[in-house]
């Protein structure tokens, strides 16, 4: 066992000292040593509850034979950054995260690990750990958190961003305003819709990395303790059969949780994570294998924020593996490919059936005929751009307007809550990318400003930055080249018209060459005093088209 580096022989005695000083007897050192990964805090929806999750998956390691030890990861929460400096730090975050399992697994030489992540980028930061790491592992998340009931309708986080828009506009009262803080987020877990951490958590399980359950069931069920649990045994049996990352999340399986994430709806984060997760494993997902699938794949849900369902009702109604089932009706799943069942894709999903159909649509009567996200190309985004089409009201699919032009994120959402935005408009966010903002900041305070203003099937907005799971509209992320790094983006002024082509996955600043050239000739790149993790972060980021990932 690898563990043996570290408390097998005389040589080793100094240690075995250190680690009886931790409370460990000689029993339990003889048993393979698991790692887990808990990224608990008292600050995160999703996280706040995880102690539990370990404690259960500790007790199953034990039952199973092996000896449990746990460690701390970080986890900021997006919705407590949003709209501020602290969102530049999110997505760095999933590199810090990923690199503190790696140290922690390789200082220790666990033999396997059980990795309990839930919110935005510890599910991908962690994902990539345990590929980069190749040695046994599982995934047991949180779960999700239910929704609230506010004057008889079902709420949730956007919910209350999108309220403020209302109030500015008068047509929901300060009062009501504070009502509804109290009654959206009702329950512990990731919240309640198919944002970002709960599409990572339910293509974790479409991966083949989570057993079946563990992206949609809730947080508050006892099902998810008996999850963990399961988990813990199951991680033995994983080790003594040699079964690693690397063996489950093949090129295949990776295209199965793209079809997956079309056949959801899920966040156009996805597009950012799965290619930087699937780089660890020395696999190539290029934005045109995503608009493959998705111009093949149906969209069957139709989920929050974009529809009326939440993750408890995708649950009831068969989880991701009645997904699955359905997918593969029409061949668009790979049944070959293994999980951490032990078993195939196909065995896992022999008999299971979908449970209600208006939450998970048959394969013959999909929500959509095309897939929940698409990538748009064009002289504005010449390596690509992102949109959850999904989530686009049908007059906005085709849409151009005059561009309102911004430095930064909240010069956008100042305007837009001022009425400074008129229908017809194309907001454009810049400087926000990986390099520029540095951080790639999330944009749902501006987003959710649109919609709560009225303006959700007149306006556009487009960012070299990215959107949080929750945004709905006519939004376009991920634009690359960023403006940090020169692209088109950088070129556009105040007036412009820009066309939005969805369906033909169009995305035109509608200026000439020759005038894009004089601007490309004045521009020079604005200068941010930056310090600590960002300036690094900043020197070491490539394109958000590649996953923002970290330069070699």
């Amino acid at each position: 066992m690898k563990s043996d580096l570290i408390k097998k022989g005389i040589e080793r005695a100094p240690h075995r000292s250190l680690l009886k000083a931790s409370g460990f007897t000689d029993e339990e050192l003889q048993r393979p040593i698991i790692g887990i990964a808990n990224a608990f805090n008292e600050i995160v929806p999703g996280h706040v509850h995880l102690r539990q999750i370990v404690e259960a998956v500790k007790a199953g390691v034990r039952m199973a034979g092996g000896t449990p030890m746990e460690f701390g990861v970080i986890g900021v929460c997006d919705g407590v950054a949003m709209n501020h400096d602290g969102m530049k730090y999110s997505l760095v975050s999933r590199e810090i995260i990923a690199d503190s399992v790696e140290i922690m697994a390789r200082a220790h030489a666990f033999d396997a690990l059980v990795l309990v992540p839930n919110c935005d980028k510890i599910v991908p930061g962690m994902l990539m750990a345990a590929l980069r790491l190749d040695i046994p592992a599982i995934f047991i998340s949180g779960g999700p958190m239910l929704t609230g009931t506010f004057k008889g309708k079902r709420v949730n986080l956007i919910s209350v961003f999108e309220a403020i828009g209302q109030v500015k506009r008068g047509e929901m009262s300060a009062d009501d305003l504070c009502a509804l803080e109290e009654e959206a987020c009702p329950t512990c877990g990731s919240c309640a819709g198919m944002f970002t951490a709960n599409s990572m958590n339910c293509l974790t399980e479409a991966l083949g990395l989570g057993l079946p359950g563990h992206g949609t069931i809730p947080a508050v069920s006892s099902a998810r303790i008996r999850l963990a649990k399961q988990a813990g045994m199951k991680i033995i049996e994983l080790l003594k059969k040699k079964i690693t990352p690397r063996k489950i999340a093949t090129k295949e399986a990776f295209k199965n949780a793209i079809a997956v994430d079309m056949a959801l709806g899920c966040s156009t984060n996805t597009v950012l994570h799965l290619p930087a997760i699937a780089r660890e494993a020395g696999i190539d997902l290029s934005l045109k294998l995503f608009d493959e699938i998705s111009r093949k794949t149906p969209c069957l849900c139709h989920l929050i924020p974009s529809g009326p369902y939440s993750l408890a009702d995708l649950h009831e109604a068969g989880g991701i593996q009645a997904v699955m089932a359905e997918l593969a009706k029409a061949g668009l799943i790979n049944k070959k490919a293994k999980t951490v069942t032990g078993k195939t894709v196909g065995d896992n999903i022999k008999k299971v059936v979908v449970k209600d159909y208006q939450v998970i649509n048959p394969i013959d009567q999909p929500y959509r005929p095309e897939g929940g996200i698409a990538i748009l190309w064009g002289n504005l985004a010449p390596e690509g751009a992102v949109v959850k089409a999904s989530a686009v009201a049908p007059e906005m699919m085709h849409h151009e307007g005059p561009a309102r032009v911004f430095e930064a994120e909240e010069e956008a959402y100042e305007a837009i809550l001022a009425q400074k935005i008129r229908p017809g408009d194309v907001i454009v966010i810049r400087y926000e990318g990986p390099k520029g903002g540095p951080g790639m900041r999330e944009m749902l305070s501006p987003t959710s400003a649109i919609i709560g203003m009225g303006l959700g099937r007149s306006v556009a907005l487009l960012t070299d930055g990215r959107f949080s799971g929750g945004t709905q509209g006519a939004c376009v992320g991920h634009i690359s080249p960023e403006a940090a790094e020169g692209g088109p983006i950088a070129l556009v002024k105040e007036g412009d018209l820009i066309e939005i082509d969805i369906p033909n996955r169009r995305l035109v600043l509608k200026v000439d060459e020759g005038e894009l050239e004089k601007r490309r000739q004045k521009w020079t790149p604005p200068q941010k005093k930056l310090s600590g993790v960002l300036a690094r972060y900043a020197k070491l980021v490539t394109s958000g088209a590649k996953g923002a990932v970290l330069e070699e």
